[in-house]
């Protein structure tokens, strides 16, 4: 069988098949039961599309929840895992699993229903690549919060990027999250707001002093009405015509002063994130502290910065163990035998 790098087009309104409408209702019930978001339920639809569209390409006709096999399932993995992105590379474990996801999501709804079709625990999700995080630290760290303060931009334009990089220092706000916010959102009397998460979960994240600080500098400049927190501002410091900044706008910000810093090691805005909570473990916070503060739905995501404890752990070692023992010598001199 010869699988082609080809983009696959969605079924057409006048093409729906069983298994096309049943989607259909697997996407609402995503929304109105499980209370997912609009751009989760707007990618699985793209998974399942992709799947389905390739389904009937090659195991014609897969047009009911019968056509999904085990077989099925491998055939399609295998085809994505020769699928080029627009960057020429292969597609990462973690993009192939999100279509396995959303694949064993729509059978388990399926199960749910009593629709037969493939058992969604048959379907094994690839491993993973072992995560590289990059965070910051010490004189690094000081030196990239900073950063916006040494240009020559506009006071307001300073005070705006100062207070977003240090907003997400001090909170390990995603920044979706942070460019979600409203000015009524943040209470500067206060040193804690709630936020909205994934999957529509609230939690709590508290403001540092250096955070509550920039905020107010940067909002006394503000003069427009405007709800947004971090809104878009020309060269002159101006409002432009589009008003809230977007995730991508803020990961131009971090690279810009990344750059203006010398930072040569890949920083993006999760960095802030890792370095939030490199921070906390390195400080003595225990992982499900951490991991609230994150707001991770399973601990196993926290995991990723167990191996920052490593040399926490060294000096709690160090510290306090056999301290009763004197002298750095054995226990039995090597001259000495113990037998005697």
């Amino acid at each position: 069988m010869e699988f082609k790098n080809t983009q696959l087009t969605p079924h057409k309104s006048s093409q729906k098949t069983p298994l096309y409408l049943l989607m259909e209702d697997f996407l609402e019930h995503l929304e109105v039961e499980k209370n997912r978001s609009p751009l989760t339920t707007r990618n699985y639809k793209l998974y399942l599309e992709k799947f389905f569209s390739w389904g009937q390409k090659e195991f014609p006709p897969f047009q009911k929840p019968e056509d999904i096999n085990k077989e099925a399932v491998r055939q399609f993995r295998r085809y994505l895992s020769r699928l080029k992105n627009q960057e020429g590379d292969y597609l990462s474990p973690n993009t192939l699993n999100y279509y396995l996801i959303a694949i064993r999501s729509f059978l388990k709804y399926l199960s749910s229903r009593d629709i037969k079709s493939l058992a969604p625990e048959k379907i094994d999700l690839a491993k993973p690549k072992e995560r590289e995080i990059s965070f910051l630290e010490g004189k690094e760290l000081e030196t990239f919060l900073n950063a916006p303060l040494q240009t020559k931009e506009s006071d307001i334009i300073r005070f705006r990027d100062k207070a977003i990089l240090e907003l997400l220092f001090s909170t390990g706000l995603r920044v979706s999250e942070l460019t979600n916010l409203k000015i009524e959102n943040i209470n500067l009397e206060k040193d804690e707001f709630q936020v909205k998460g994934k999957g529509g979960k609230w939690r709590i994240v508290f403001l540092s002093n250096q955070a509550k600080y920039w905020l107010k500098k940067y909002l006394e400049m503000r003069k427009d009405v405007h709800p947004e927190l971090f809104i878009r501002l020309d060269k002159a410091g101006k409002n432009e015509e589009t008003f809230g900044l977007t995730p991508r706008s803020v990961q131009r910000i971090v690279k810009k002063y990344a750059k203006i810093a010398g930072i040569t090691k890949k920083l993006t805005t999760h960095s802030l994130r890792h370095s939030f909570a490199t921070d906390l473990l390195n400080a003595g916070a225990n992982i499900r502290e951490v991991q609230k503060m994150l707001g991770h739905s399973s601990l196993a995501t926290t995991q990723i910065y167990t191996h920052v404890t490593d040399t926490h752990l060294k000096k709690v070692y160090q510290t306090f163990h056999d301290k009763h023992r004197k002298g750095d010598s054995p226990l039995f001199p090597t001259s000495a035998n113990p037998h005697q």
